[in-house]
């Protein structure tokens, strides 16, 4: 079939067109990737500010480049000073975590992103946003079930510390004397707002513990925060005077601890094997 003049001046136009714009896609790479070299220089001389300008430079020329999206959310993230809660810099932490959500956006896989994220809401004490953070991986039912299982462990870790904190309290934990032998015992906090939310924590806790291991049996932080929750509540049942719960809990914390201690040891001997087959023999 032959074709005529206007349809083959059309398909060299179009071929032109084609050309031209690969010419300039390769262009733009080159120019991202130079962008790059100098954010890499200016992040080791300490510049911070202007090699977050080369990065910012590097992902216009090249959107799809994860190394720019990446080296952007670490430049931002190392302007943060941890501890100063100055706004203009817990404003800097709150750039580094949307930063570090565009890398989660492109890859959800991403672990250095996702952990940067956790450890900055942390660091400005937005407990309420870390949660909603950890509890979304959590419930996310993409993720394989080993992180969904150290999701939850994490959180049962938060709500041990929230109770932790209330049964440790100078009012709470009495020291005593009976024949002689110190001891201590508990007693129900003075504001009755503090052993409700301490019974609350606890309840979340055990919770969140038992998912984490239906997720992962041998995940040995769920069963480390069991046995914790497990002796909060112990605590609380004193405080309630009711040594029959008091005792069951009791129990029951004996169990998980085994199973945590027995977890741990395992992970040692792997260790161990690891270290000792890394090892040169003489």
């Amino acid at each position: 079939m032959r074709l005529s003049r206007s349809r083959i001046a059309a398909i060299a136009v179009l071929a032109l067109f084609v050309a031209a714009g690969a010419g300039c896609t390769l262009v733009n790479k080159i120019r991202a990737k130079n962008e790059l070299n100098e954010t890499a220089r200016s992040y080791k001389e300490g510049h911070f500010e202007e090699a977050e300008r080369h990065a910012r430079l590097a992902l216009s020329y090249d959107p799809e480049n994860k190394t720019a999206a990446i080296f952007i959310a670490r430049v931002i993230h190392q302007q943060y000073k941890p501890g100063v809660d100055a706004p203009d810099n817990v404003a800097k932490a709150r750039e580094a975590i949307e930063a570090y959500k565009y890398i989660l956006a492109k890859n959800p896989n991403d672990e250095e992103a996702y952990k940067a994220i956790s450890v900055l809401y942390a660091a400005i004490k937005d407990e309420t946003k870390l949660r909603e953070w950890i509890m979304a991986r959590a419930n996310d039912a993409n993720m394989p079930s080993e992180k969904r299982a150290e999701a939850f462990a994490i959180l049962a870790g938060k709500d041990w510390d929230c109770s932790f904190r209330i049964t440790e309290l100078p009012d709470v934990k009495v020291t005593t004397s009976e024949g002689g032998k110190p001891g201590v015992t508990y007693q129900k906090p003075k504001d009755p707002k503090d052993f409700d939310k301490a019974q609350k924590c606890v309840v979340r806790g055990l919770e969140e513990a038992e998912t984490s291991i239906k997720f992962d049996p041998n995940n040995e932080s769920a069963w480390s925060y069991k046995t914790n929750l497990l002796l909060e509540a112990a605590k609380q049942a004193v405080m309630n005077g009711d040594a029959a719960k008091k005792a069951e809990y009791q129990r029951q914390a004996d169990i998980a601890g085994k199973r945590a201690s027995a977890l741990a040891d395992e992970r040692r001997k792997k260790e161990e094997a690891a270290e000792a087959a890394a090892t040169p023999t003489p």
